[in-house]
């Protein structure tokens, strides 16, 4: 083709732009019929240097690897494109007030009609549907306008897209967004960040990554706030390697992630407990020089408690203060959290000072968390001053049923009954509902201190109150009728667990007797079992073999359910074998079915030494576990007293809950004993 024929080529001078240089020498005839590429010149040095302006300085991608055998997709910039300057400058105080005026008017259309005999302007039309609310009232401006103002371009669409996002309706969006395909209305990186946005709000993870797709099969790229919007949707269907694949990716393609995208990633490395996933986000951020916000510092926070790394917690937000940053009550929040569970009791009351020292926030959150480590701790008096300050505080910060369900805890889990007690009438009486976790202790350690009565009261003060008994509740009140004295306070809990489980006491009076056979406990137990959730499980049967024991049950029953929790996958690991020592962890049983676990074990090995000696090894251990609360006394006190009791020959060795004997000691007991069996 020709350059001379093009119509640039054809400008007079004295009509072309004053920017372009004239040489006083007489023209060439190449100066006359310049080449294209010499007309362009003088433009990029001004019109386009001007536009360019409007842009953000080009950042400096990373090298990329392009394959020269693809054509080069059309790309738009990783970065949201700026929106030029309104042409007109509305009234926006007008507009504003007619916005407020049509949102309340009953018939939409009829009111835009009297006020707009003629069509609006663009601008005023953009703004108008910007600022109506709620989504049912933009979306019908929409409607008004497509009959007013024909086509509706790009940005109409998006703004009535983000209004039904507010509102959640994903089905409305994914269908204005097929009428703009079928109408040959460019969907840009708004649009696409928009409808993958409302699909995971609203829970349709798979439109999400359907509209995800779409954009590369358009020859588009897409932009910062979809790439973080669709690698939070990878997160929240538990595909890491996906998000992974999607964030290298996006990084070769030059993208530089935001605090969003870095929370996205940190939660997900978190959740899953992947200490080197962390590592790599916190190395990716310091590479890429970014300046993490409190909530990308809290959300890795949370992910390095998670991990169980407190010390890199600690460091994490020592490197937080001296970027100048102030945590709030989530970062405290976190940090306290993390602290407790690793029993760093004197770490968490040396942040709990500098946060008084500085005056960072406290919120009831921050308050109860505080209260809860202490309560865990064992730290008595330093629940108390907080619990004092809560109270003397102002009003929005007054203790409240997860407050007192602390302190009633803490001295719940020392044995102070009476002071457990007193917490509880003092929470009624000040207008504080109690809550199930709080009462669930306190009937416990009522219980433990041989308090029926008070417990009975308690339960009926929870019922009274509309608390409805849970698992734990109900676990609790099995646990009671093993510690009762005699049948009458029996009686009293049994009618109280009634109203939370009436088939866990029917089967307790089917137990009770001789005439229940194995294969009908097992259909019993098995249903009851079923019903239960399963972080209670165990302790049901726990309970229910504590009440074999302690009630005067048929002597097999304890043994049966012991045999049906370990065929149920309720006592797994009981036992170990090596080559040098057999051992049994008792850590996760009560009492009772501690010591009926024991029993089960040794009539084992008497058997194995009666039929392969030679094969037994040298030394036999039994784990109690000492308990990691400081007034826990965990099973080693009660398991060393029937120890001594049926004269057993393990001995603790120095280390608190492990019990140890030899095998020749064994051997000598059991001949000793040798009408030793388990009934």
């Amino acid at each position: 083709m020709a350059f001379a024929h093009s119509p640039l080529t054809t400008i007079p001078i004295s009509l072309a732009p004053s920017f372009i240089c004239r040489s006083a020498a007489v023209p060439s005839i190449e100066n006359l019929n310049p080449t294209l590429s010499d007309q362009l010149h003088p433009l990029s040095l001004t019109i386009l240097k001007q536009s360019d302006s409007l842009l953000p300085p080009p950042s400096k991608p990373n090298p990329t690897w392009l394959n020269p055998s693809k054509p080069k997709p059309s790309v738009l910039l990783p970065h949201r494109h700026r929106r030029p300057p309104l042409s007109h400058n509305p009234d926006l105080r007008r507009l504003s007030l007619l916005a407020r005026s049509l949102s309340s008017s009953p018939d939409l259309s009829a009111a835009l009609d009297e006020v707009f005999p003629d069509p609006p302007s663009r601008e005023d039309a953009l703004l108008l549907l910007n600022s109506l609310r709620p989504w049912r009232k933009s979306h019908r401006l929409f409607l008004w306008l497509q009959s007013k103002i024909s086509p509706l371009d790009t940005i109409f669409y998006n703004v009535v897209l983000k209004a039904l996002r507010a509102g959640r309706q994903y089905d409305l969006a994914d269908s204005l967004a097929g009428e703009m395909i079928n109408d040959n209305v460019p969907l840009d990186n708004i649009t696409y960040s928009t409808l993958i946005t409302c699909a995971k709000r609203c829970g349709r993870f798979d439109r999400a990554l359907h509209w995800f797709d779409r954009i590369y099969r358009t020859g588009l790229m897409p932009d910062e706030v979809t790439y973080s919007a669709i690698l939070d949707v990878y997160v929240q269907l538990g595909r890491r390697e996906e998000a992974v694949a999607l964030y290298e990716r996006a990084r070769a393609g030059g993208w530089t992630p935001d605090s969003v995208a870095f929370s996205v990633l940190a939660k997900m490395f978190g959740e899953a407990g992947d200490f080197d996933g962390i590592q790599y986000v916190l190395k990716e951020i310091e590479t890429l020089g970014v300046k993490p916000n409190v909530v990308v510092y809290n959300t890795l926070l949370e992910a390095l408690g998670k991990a169980g790394k407190p010390g890199l917690a600690r460091n994490l937000f020592d490197e937080m203060l001296a970027a100048g940053l102030s945590p709030d009550e989530r970062t405290l929040t976190s940090l306290i959290k993390i602290y407790g569970k690793a029993r760093w009791g004197r770490n968490a009351l040396e942040l709990w000072e500098r946060m008084r020292a500085n005056k960072w926030p406290v919120d009831f959150i921050l308050y109860n968390t505080l209260l809860n480590m202490c309560a865990d701790l064992g730290m008595v008096e330093e629940a108390e001053k907080l619990f004092d300050e809560m109270q003397q505080s102002a009003r929005s910060q007054k203790p409240d049923n997860f407050s007192y369900s602390a302190m009633i805890n803490l001295y719940s889990s020392g044995g102070k009954s009476e002071k457990a007690l007193k917490m509880f009438d003092d929470m009624l009486q000040r207008g504080v509902e109690p809550n199930v976790m709080g009462c669930t202790c306190l009937i416990q350690c009522l219980g433990k201190a041989g308090r029926i009565d008070d417990a009975v009261r308690v339960f009926g003060v929870a019922m009274d109150r509309g608390i409805k008994p849970d698992g734990r509740l109900c676990g609790c009140l099995l646990s009671l009728v093993s510690l009762c004295s005699d049948d009458e306070e029996a009686s009293k809990v049994l009618a109280c667990l009634e109203k939370g489980n009436p088939s866990l006491v029917k089967f307790i009076e089917m137990i009770r007797g001789e005439e229940a056979g194995f294969e009908e406990v097992k259909g019993k137990l098995r249903g009851i079992l079923s019903d239960a959730s399963v972080d209670v499980r165990r302790p049901f049967c726990n309970c229910l073999i504590d009440i074999c024991r302690n009630r005067g049950f048929p002597s097999q029953r304890a043994h049966e359910l012991l045999r049906l929790g370990m065929m149920y996958g309720l006592y797994a690991g009981l036992e170990s074998k090596g080559l040098e020592e057999w051992s049994l962890n008792l850590r996760s049983l009560s009492v009772g079915a501690a010591n009926t676990a024991f029993e089960e074990w040794i009539e084992r090995l008497s058997d194995s030494m009666e039929n392969e000696e030679e094969n037994l090894p040298q030394i036999f251990s039994v784990h109690t576990g000492s308990g990691a609360h400081k007034f826990s006394h965990g099973l080693a006190n009660s398991f060393s007293s029937y120890l001594k009791k049926i004269a057993a020959p393990f001995r603790q060795n120095g280390e608190s809950g492990r019990f140890v004997t030899v095998k020749e000691e064994l051997v000598s007991w059991f001949q000793s004993r040798t009408s030793y069996r388990v009934v």
